[in-house]
Order: C-alpha cells, then sequence, then structure tokens
C-alpha cells in the first residue's frame, strides 16, 4: 500500500515468509473477545485485508466453527498468511487469496459470506475507495450475515486522543487522500446499504461497528 507513513505498517520479517506486527500483537485479544460475543456461532467468514495474518490465525483458533478465508493484495502478505496457516494447520483456515476490496464488483464473484470482518483499514485509504470496500462488503453478505469493522475513527468529526491526532496528522501528510473516516460518515454508508448497526468502544480509542440485515 502506497503513500503510508513508516509508523502505519511496521512488520518484521521471520523465518518461513512470516511477518509480524507488533500493533496486531497489542490488539488480538480484545478483537477476538469482542467476535466471540457477536460473530455468528458458525458459517463461513471473509476477512479484508488480513495483513500479516496474526489476526486470522487468533480468530480461526478462537471461533473453530467458523471457516476462515482471508484476504490481501500484497504478495508478501498472502505468503506471510499462508505461512502462519501451513504452521498451525488448522481445518477451518483456508489459504489467502488475492482481494482488492476496493474495486467495484468484487462481491458478485465471491458466494455471499455469513460473518465479513475488516480491521484497520479505512483509515490508511482514500474516502472513495472505502465507500466502496463498504458497499461492496454488504453485497458479499448472507442475508442474515454480519460486517464488523474495527479501527481508529473521528468520533462525530473529532478526534479524542493525542495520539490519534498525531497518527492522523502523518498520514494526511504522507497523502492527503487517506486519514481517519468519521463515524458518522460510515454509519450513514452502511444505512445506505441496507444494514442495520451497533457500535461497541474498543481499547486505545477504537471502535467496533457490527452490522448486518437482521434487527440487532
Amino acid at each position: 500500500m502506497s503513500g503510508l507513513p513508516t509508523s502505519a505498517s511496521v512488520a518484521t520479517a521471520l523465518a518461513g515468509g512470516k511477518l509480524h506486527a507488533p500493533s496486531a500483537d497489542r490488539n488480538v485479544g480484545p478483537i477476538v473477545e469482542m467476535l466471540r460475543n457477536v460473530a455468528p456461532a458458525k458459517g463461513r467468514a471473509l476477512e479484508i485485508a488480513s495483513g500479516t495474518g496474526q489476526h486470522v490465525l487468533a480468530m480461526a483458533r478462537a471461533l473453530p466453527d467458523i471457516d476462515w478465508h482471508p484476504t490481501e493484495v500484497a504478495t508478501d502478505r498472502i505468503a506471510s498468511i499462508d505461512a502462519y496457516a501451513a504452521e498451525a494447520a488448522l481445518p477451518n483456515l483456508h489459504p489467502a487469496r488475492s482481494l482488492d476490496a476496493a474495486t467495484t464488483g468484487w462481491a458478485a464473484a465471491h458466494t455471499p459470506y455469513d460473518l465479513i470482518y475488516l480491521g484497520n483499514l479505512l483509515h490508511l485509504i482514500p474516502t472513495p475507495a472505502a465507500e466502496t470496500v463498504l458497499t461492496e462488503a454488504a453485497k458479499a453478505l448472507t442475508r442474515q450475515g454480519m460486517l464488523i469493522l474495527y479501527g481508529p475513527f473521528r468520533h462525530a468529526g473529532a478526534l479524542t486522543s493525542e495520539g490519534d491526532i498525531k497518527f492522523d496528522a502523518e498520514l494526511r501528510a504522507a497523502n492527503p487522500a487517506i486519514g481517519y473516516k468519521d463515524d458518522t460518515w460510515v454509519k450513514e454508508v452502511l444505512t445506505s446499504a441496507g444494514l442495520t448497526l451497533s457500535l461497541h468502544d474498543m481499547p486505545a480509542n477504537n471502535l467496533a461497528f457490527i452490522a448486518s440485515r437482521s434487527t440487532p
């Protein structure tokens, strides 16, 4: 992903093609706990922008009755996901597929999913691309499917911590088209896509959006 500051994506190469991101270790616990509380009991799940693969590995271990399908754009990330998956040998964790979720029309090429998870991406891409990601994800859900978004957002137009202010400024300095999206804007896009949603506060000023076609 081009046009990002170094603070946006820090990953160290490990043996066997695996990549390790310290930030993934920091937030994986709360994310997995949130998914245990709100995710469907079983079904097919798509993770958009799986990154190094650390998160989808933890999610597949924690939710063994869900079949997880990780995706990525970058080839080194795909290799890392597959390296983690091969080492773990979990029956519900499938090989990574290449997917640019900001491309219009991708949902039509996928069998609908019961769960779609997207973490820490929207602030790294321009607003039109983020809107495409959300609208296509909504189309890729089953009739009772659930879309879960996680990451940092503006709250009613404002940033609420010094860390968020600094990181958002770094993002916009590297690429003026990117930066934190507003939670109100995300709500409007998801509602227009036919989803109902609720918001959950997460550690470190992050938010989780829980959206579905059924009433929460």
